[in-house]
């Protein structure tokens, strides 16, 4: 389980959270929503140790990572896939997995686990021996999330994964998550502008607006407050 207490990021003089409060539990899917600059990608980076928490506490199964630095929180099965696709493009699909797969646990030898990621996503063993660079955005994404999963987290920070995608793209790594999430038992924060495809997957969410959570419940009850429709009108 990840919790955070009273949280907050500041960028020199900006602050991008404020006293945050959020847990997720295992084998659910959190989403956190809300348009940009809302704070989305901060709370994550906050999690994974990429943007130091000014102060509160965030723990994972009660320890504490508030101060651990952000290698230290990956050997503790943290894993961030952040938003943009950033991936090795001059190296080939398996490269990059590779890659992935020794900064994780290794539990599973690397033939098995990229066999699980072909049998996920068979469009990149079709590319495994292309470069990442000349894969469509759907590709890059699939193989984004494979090189989260193929380090076999207990705790996955998913930042936009929908971004310029096709609905039947994203409906198809959504799918993915979804399993690996109740397969695995792990724990995933997901944070999204598309609050109506997020709350399909989502067990519960978070609604953040200038780096404070303004509503938290539910997927159903975040659909009947109509959050959806009033996320869609922050975006125009």
């Amino acid at each position: 389980m990840i919790e955070l207490k009273n949280v907050n990021v500041a960028y020199g003089n900006i602050k991008a959270l404020h006293d945050i409060n959020l847990i997720a539990r295992p084998g659910e899917i959190t989403a956190v929503l809300g348009a940009n600059g809302a704070g989305k990608s901060s709370l994550l980076k906050a999690i994974a140790g990429a943007a130091q928490s000014a102060s509160g506490s965030i723990t994972i199964n009660g320890e504490d990572l508030t101060r651990m630095p952000t290698h230290l929180r990956a050997r503790k099965g943290v894993s961030l896939a952040m938003e943009g696709r950033r991936l090795f493009r001059g190296l080939s699909v398996e490269e990059n997995l590779s890659i992935a797969w020794s900064f994780g646990p290794r539990r599973t030898p690397f033939a098995q686990a990229l066999e699980q990621v072909y049998q996920s996503f068979p469009i990149l063993k079709e590319r495994r021996h292309g470069k990442s660079g000349m894969l469509s955005g759907g590709q890059q994404q699939m193989l984004i999330v494979s090189s989260v999963t193929i380090r076999e987290p207990q705790y996955m920070l998913l930042d936009e994964p929908s971004l310029g995608l096709a609905p039947i793209i994203v409906q198809q790594i959504f799918g993915f998550i979804t399993h690996y999430s109740n397969s695995r038992q792990t724990t995933v924060i997901l944070a999204e502008q598309m609050a109506a495809m997020a709350l399909q997957i989502a067990d519960q969410g978070y609604v953040l607006r200038h780096g404070r959570v303004v509503m938290q419940g539910t997927a159903d009850e975040l659909k009947k407050a109509d959050v959806v429709s009033q996320l869609s009108a922050a975006y125009l």
